[in-house]
């Protein structure tokens, strides 16, 4: 560039801003057809996530109205900054039974987990740690996912029979829930079993439901529309189908049925997160929260990466995990200004999303208007929805979650990963987070198991041939002198050793170390330690080890640098061993 002429500052550029704001790409782009299936997206999941955030309230153990206002702020910060066209922020079944384990059904704890929630997810993405996601792996995430369903579900079965007081913990709540299901009141049991048949049947009716074509006649074409609408609704229809007839009891002077109750009225204010609850500081709420402030945030994460990712391979597109934090971090940190529980993806709305056929993340704006209109406008209505039809709803969106298939497929692909399957499932019931640790711990070892005990062969020669079939890392530094030992030093007479490097292309000091001590004892026992086949990474460790001892190197391949050769013909390892032939019988493994 020439002189003078300034040059822009590298966070200005456009591809910055855009990376940061992905509707930058897409934005000059958007036509009036996008608009039109947006609009009809948005709507559609917007009459979704009404009667669900009612609901999930419930689970978090708090008013109905923060599950509406936990579910507007993720649709218009997600526009702005997320990647992927169909995912949309809200309270989940999962996120809510977390909150009312760590919040206590306290609103100002609930609402200060989210500010920092939201900011450990900020602080993830800038840092670029994606990546921690990874170490959680598919059977934890299912054993983790099979619990909480049937935690949620079990958890609305008071709601459904009717029944008061309750304890929340899971086995507690199995006990009491059966030794008094003499007091189920019969209108909430009745209109609760009807509830999930009609949930049951619309959803049936829309999966048969044939597609339509051009060539159809308008009037077949008119009514698959209605019936799609009226299955892709079906929470929110069932909600004032439910409302109308608990209003009607209320006029006759009767009520068969616990309703909602006084829902408070309007938008929620903006003000700052509650950073002290009365007489209660922040360090205090801090340490109530206690291991919530790990679980929340990741398993957030987690659910909403993985939901991004799926439908991102689904529909040909891809997605950017850090921008994915960024913008889940910024939603709850935004979000707890406004009184909102902490919020990820939702699977089931986004499947709605995508299933309409949304275009673009704008989608989410018509989503969070119709949640504010509801707040604005439509809370008093809220009072007259009977709680049983909630449970119903609530029931019905977890019961897809239990998957009893993922038992048949580990027990098919890998038996092992049940061990980390039934230690977080089993654990969950007790305390969700000791479920988890205990299926990451234990993947963890079963990950780490392979690194401690190498696979090793041994070939006998005219020399002993023994062949690692991995890398070599300090964990393993014991379990290979031992077993060099043995097949060598403890034999009657002791006999020389050829270890063949072809499949080991790490090592590490440790290790070196170790060989090293060995080596010695094999000059004592006088047999040699040779080493066959190295590779270009290991010669270039033990020679910055200083590796000791009169033993041999082979190196694989022909070609080296002159420096690296005069290196080599320096050390005292010079002398070149022929080329092992690793056919002969496997005598162990």
């Amino acid at each position: 560039m020439s002189a003078g002429v300034p040059q822009r500052p590298p966070g200005c550029s456009s591809q910055t801003l855009q990376k940061s704001f992905p509707i930058l790409r897409w934005l000059p782009h958007y036509s009036l057809p996008c608009l039109k299936l947006d609009l009809i997206a948005g709507l559609t999941v917007g009459l979704t996530v009404v009667p669900q955030a009612l609901a999930y309230a419930d689970v978090a153990g708090l008013p109905a109205q923060y599950g509406l206002y936990s579910s507007f702020m993720g649709c218009f910060v997600y526009c702005l900054m997320g990647t992927s066209k169909d995912v949309t922020l809200g309270p989940t079944a999962i996120m809510s039974l977390l909150v009312s384990f760590y919040t206590f059904g306290d609103p100002a704890l609930a609402v200060l987990m989210t500010f920092l929630s939201g900011c450990i997810q900020l602080a993830m993405g800038l840092l670029c740690l994606g990546f921690l996601l990874d170490f959680i792996s598919y059977p934890v995430i299912k054993g983790f996912t099979l619990a909480v369903s049937l935690t949620i579900g079990f958890s609305q079965i008071k709601n459904l029979l009717g029944l008061h007081n309750i304890p929340q913990q899971f086995f507690l709540q199995v006990y009491d829930t059966f030794r008094r299901i003499g007091e189920t009141r019969a209108g909430d049991a009745t209109l609760g079993v009807l509830s999930i048949v009609a949930l049951l049947v619309l959803k049936l009716m829309k999966s048969h439901i044939p597609k339509i074509h051009r060539g159809m006649p308008l009037w077949l074409r008119l009514c698959y529309l209605t019936v799609w609408l009226t299955a892709t609704a079906r929470n929110a229809l069932l909600v004032i189908a439910a409302g109308l007839i608990a209003y009607s009891f209320q006029v006759m002077g009767s009520q068969p049925f616990i309703l909602t109750g006084k829902t408070a009225e309007g938008l929620p204010p903006f003000r700052l997160p509650p950073f002290s609850n009365g007489t209660v500081p922040f360090m205090s709420m801090v340490q109530d929260m206690g291991a919530g402030l790990g679980v929340i945030p990741f398993m957030g994460l987690l659910e909403s990466i993985a939901i991004a990712k799926a439908f991102a391979s689904q529909n040909n597109y891809r997605i950017d995990p850090n921008q994915e934090l960024l913008a889940l971090g910024i939603t709850n940190i935004l979000g707890s200004f406004v009184s909102s529980y902490p919020v990820t993806g939702s699977f089931g709305r986004t499947a709605v999303n995508a299933q309409t056929g949304v275009c673009t993340p704008a989608g989410g704006l018509f989503t969070g208007a119709l949640v504010l209109l509801s707040l604005a406008y439509l809370t008093p209505l809220f009072f007259y929805i009977p709680k049983a039809t909630l449970a119903a709803v609530i029931i019905c969106a977890v019961a897809p979650m239990f998957d009893t298939k993922v038992f048949r497929t580990l027990w098919k692909v890998k038996k092992l990963d049940l061990l980390p399957f039934f230690a977080t499932f089993l654990l969950c019931f007790w305390e969700v987070q000791y479920g988890i640790l205990a299926g990451v711990i234990v993947s963890g070892i079963l990950l780490l198991y392979p690194v401690a005990r190498p696979q090793i062969k041994v070939y006998d020669q005219e020399n002993l041939v023994v062949q690692p079939l991995s890398g070599l890392s300090f964990p393993a530094t014991e379990y290979i002198r031992d077993r060099l030992y043995e097949v060598a030093l403890a034999a009657s007479p002791p006999r020389s050793v050829v270890l063949d490097c072809s499949h080991l292309n790490t090592i590490d000091y440790t290790v070196v170390a170790g060989l090293n001590d060995l080596q010695q004892e094999f000059q004592r026992k006088g047999v040699s330690l040779s080493f066959s086949d190295l590779q270009d990474p290991v010669f270039r460790v033990l020679l910055a080890a200083k590796f000791t001892g009169p033993g041999s190197f082979r190196i694989q391949g022909e070609a080296r640098g002159k420096e690296d050769q005069q290196e080599a013909d320096s050390s005292s390892h010079s002398s070149l061993l022929p080329a092992v032939n690793n056919s002969p019988e496997i005598l162990a493994e």
